[in-house]
């Protein structure tokens, strides 16, 4: 959903005070950094050096992954950008610092043209716009690229050391500067939290950078100042990566959400509502008034009913309510015309996680609807409760049944069997044509 204008200008301008407070803070302190030498002494831990790079090695290599899942599921270049970005700086990691501190050596020249190499493709990722039309080839092209990139940065960078890293650095440090205001701009002109995050993330790396320059023998096993801004900047893209998830998460719950809404209305809510018009419009032809209009206020009644089950389904599974009340105001609404029973047994002992509550509400909602909607059951038990160690959840009917080879498993049980799956739940469902339908979610221990 796309955010209002205002609401986008607002949170640009705390983006933009929180900045400006990190850049002083950062000054502030490079400065005291400058004014006093024995600040940009390094410290001679080997052990901590190479710590502190497999962090930032996995933590790249976690960005680039997420980048690539997600330029999977929407092919924009921006994520692919990201995704070469991060797996070249993760790789330089690898490659030229790592697994050089493993057998004692220094790192070289090569680690700081691969990172910035990765930083110009991470720069590079907020000006792009746009889809690409072949996800899974550009996506194995980008991975191919990155990892092929490591050679030709070694023999660019053999033998090189002094000036060089110095210079290396202030290009480092340019780069991060593009990124930050890069990011910037397109948290201004989008709002994705995202952004704001890799703004951030980009300024703090800045300042790394600049503490590096100004340290002698700052791309050693030394321990630089400069490498604990970058731990930090490194802390902030795990927000930004936990983040990011979050907001992944939540936008497939909404479009699940959504999805199951829609499947409501459509075979619930719609019907009646065309048995309204249908008689109305038999009522404007001259129809019998004495037949019609029972039939109009059963529909009405069916459709305020209807309704009344979306609202109800929708505020349980925001988790406004207990799991317990939840199901059982649901139980009362669905059988307040008498049109079917339902008896509900419930261990208080069982204990379900706040996830699995959601999901068993959802297939305890659509094992009822589908009893009453197609199943024309009078009855129907459901059941929590443990066996052999196991919760378990069950709903039966009495209802006509179905041959579930025959129907192939519809929408509806799909969406069950889905659910009972994130959940890590082991979904089974039996049914005989004239003799009800019973289903089952044994859940994890």
């Amino acid at each position: 959903m796309p955010i209002p204008e205002d609401v986008r200008h607002e949170r640009f301008q705390s983006f933009l005070w929180a900045q400006i407070v990190l850049v002083a803070a950062l000054g502030a302190l490079l400065a005291l950094f400058l004014s006093k030498p024995s600040l940009q002494t390094p410290y001679a831990l080997p052990d901590l050096r190479l710590v502190l790079a497999t962090v930032f090695m996995l933590i790249t290599g976690f960005i680039a992954v997420l980048s690539g899942a997600r330029f999977a599921a929407e092919g924009l270049r921006f994520d692919l950008m990201l995704c070469a970005g991060f797996l070249v700086t993760s790789l330089s990691w690898l490659v030229f610092t790592v697994a050089p501190g493993v057998d004692g050596h220094e790192q070289s020249t090569a680690a700081l043209v691969g990172r910035a190499l990765g930083w110009a493709l991470i720069a590079a990722a907020p000006f792009t716009r746009g889809p690409v039309r072949s996800r899974r080839g550009a996506l194995a092209e980008a991975i191919a690229v990155a990892a092929g990139s490591m050679l030709p940065i070694w023999l660019v960078s053999r033998g090189t050391r002094g000036d060089v890293d110095t210079t290396m650095l202030s290009l480092l440090a340019l780069l991060q500067l593009a990124a930050a205001i890069g990011f910037g701009a397109r948290y201004r002109r989008r709002g994705e939290d995202l952004d704001r995050w890799l703004s951030f993330v980009a300024t703090l790396a800045i300042f790394a950078s600049l503490g590096l320059i100004f340290t002698p023998n700052a791309a050693s096993t030394l321990v630089a100042r400069g490498d604990f801004v970058a731990l930090a900047a490194h802390g902030v893209l795990l927000v930004a990566l936990w983040r990011a998830v979050r907001a992944a998460e939540y936008g497939r719950a909404v479009a699940e959400e959504r999805a199951r809404v829609a499947r409501d209305v459509h075979d619930g809510l719609a019907q009646y509502l065309f048995t309204i018009t249908t008689n109305a419009l038999m009522l404007e032809t001259g129809a019998d008034p004495a037949v019609a209009l029972p039939r109009l206020k059963d529909a009405a009644l069916a459709a305020q009913r209807e309704a009344r089950y979306a609202i109800l389904a929708l505020s349980s599974a925001a988790g406004r309510q207990p799991f317990d009340t939840a199901l059982r105001r649901y139980v009362d609404v669905l059988t307040a015309d008498g049109a079917l029973e339902v008896e509900i047994d419930i261990d208080p002992a069982i204990r379900l996680g706040p996830d699995e509550q959601i999901e068993v509400l959802r297939i305890v909602q659509e094992g009822l609807a589908n009893a009453r909607r197609h199943g024309d059951a009078r009855h129907a038990w459901v059941e929590i409760g443990e066996r052999a160690g196991d919760r378990y959840v069950a709903v039966r009917d009495d209802g006509g049944g179905f041959q579930p080879d025959a129907v192939g498993g519809g929408q509806g049980l799909r969406n069950m069997r889905e659910r009972a799956a994130s959940i890590g739940g082991a979904f089974s469902l039996r049914s005989t044509p004239g003799r009800g339908t019973s289903l089952e979610v044994v859940l994890r221990t």
